[in-house]
């Protein structure tokens, strides 16, 4: 489709209910449809599948909503206290707890305020009562609280017996490399929040055991591959350097001392360079930066043809970029959606295949994406 059909379709789509409002797309590997599902959220951030087929989406802004498949749209009650809107903190990621077909238990991340406007990435666990939550419990607390507004990380991933919380450096880039505290970390913890005694850092004076690996600037997605086994994730670099990496337990992966971006505006280098020993190395990195939000590796149910690749967002020049991977590595990407719907905050393979996306703004949208 040419700019100029896409464009006249998303005026028409505009004025039609959402069960007409898809558009057609052609990529590299499959056409599909895109589907606007839900629009008048507020800045949504994460969103997950219930058993049900109904969906979880959380709004930076400070809402919990749940989104049938219609698209019809109500109020989850019942949020953190100390939940906090600032900058780009809020209410962040949200993960079921693998039993939560009989616990109805879930995860959710928001920033969370500390002392003297002070604030930091928190998680607590909730039960999902119909449109409330309850028995809402703290599991972690990010240590130390800082001031500003800036990455706070926040996406979750819950496995069988693992909680990871995915955090920024708070702007404070340095003490990505200091282990005594969670800053530009992530952290592993046993799904009832105590500490997992296999963790890298259990027993080492002057290291927090709940880090799981260090030396991160800002996470934005998280994701298991089809093997059940490698994390993956990605962060944002400076000016330049977002990178993609498969996470390793213990292992330090260069923010500030090595990266592929500059400081913003000068252009001056950062650190030591790109390379150190003892430090990882991205399996991909983007210069300049694409701003990448939300990670999803395809399962290939319904998009055969994308099984094993890397589906994510960006949230700079709003695509949908696949990475076409073999055997751990990116062999080539693919940008798609062109800006025609926004910032791409969230990209989420649904149960049965299809691909859920998440538009970030004041008017944010759940868009379905089904192969043709």
């Amino acid at each position: 489709m040419n700019t100029t059909h896409l464009i006249a379709a998303l005026f028409v789509s505009a004025c039609l209910p959402f069960a007409a409002t898809a558009e057609s797309i052609t990529s590299e590997k499959h056409s599909f449809t895109v589907e606007r599902v839900a629009q008048g959220l507020n800045h949504p951030w994460s969103l997950v599948f219930l058993p049900n087929g109904d969906m979880l989406v959380s709004e930076r802004n400070g809402g919990l909503k749940r989104v049938t498949r219609e698209g019809v749209v109500s109020d989850i009650q019942g949020l953190p206290e100390k939940l906090v809107y600032r900058g780009q903190g809020g209410l962040l990621g949200l993960t079921l707890s693998p039993d939560f077909e009989t616990s109805n238990r879930l995860f959710i991340a928001y920033a969370e305020e500390g002392e003297f406007r002070k604030s930091g990435t928190a998680v607590s666990s909730a039960i999902l009562d119909g449109n409330t939550l309850k028995n809402i419990t703290p599991i972690f607390s990010q240590s130390p609280k800082l001031a500003g507004g800036r990455h706070y990380g926040g996406r979750l991933l819950a496995t069988d017996e693992h909680l990871y919380i995915a955090l920024g450096d708070r702007g404070n880039r340095d003490k990505a490399q200091q282990n005594d505290s969670h800053i530009g970390t992530l952290v592993r913890l046993n799904l009832d929040g105590s500490l997992p005694s296999d963790n890298p850092f259990v027993g080492q004076g002057g290291s927090l055991p709940e880090i799981y690996s260090y030396g991160h600037r800002n996470i934005q997605g998280m994701t298991l591959d089809n093997d059940g086994k490698t994390l993956w994730t990605h962060e944002h670099g400076p000016q330049g350097g977002d990178e993609l990496n498969p996470i390793s337990k213990g292992n330090n992966y260069g923010w500030p001392t090595i990266t592929y971006g500059v400081n913003y505006g000068t252009g001056s280098q950062i650190g030591t360079g790109t390379a150190q020993d003892g430090m990882e190395q991205p399996v991909h990195y983007w210069v300049p930066s694409i701003a990448p939000s939300g990670m999803e590796i395809i399962s290939g149910k319904k998009f055969q043809q994308w099984q094993g690749d890397i589906l994510l967002g960006s949230l700079k020049f709003g695509l949908l970029v696949r990475l076409d991977m073999d055997n751990g590595k990116v062999i080539g990407e693919e940008r798609l959606l062109d800006g025609h719907y926004g910032r791409i905050r969230d990209v989420v393979e649904s149960p049965d295949g299809d691909i859920y996306l998440l538009t970030d703004s004041s008017n944010g949208e759940v868009l379905k994406l089904s192969p043709l």
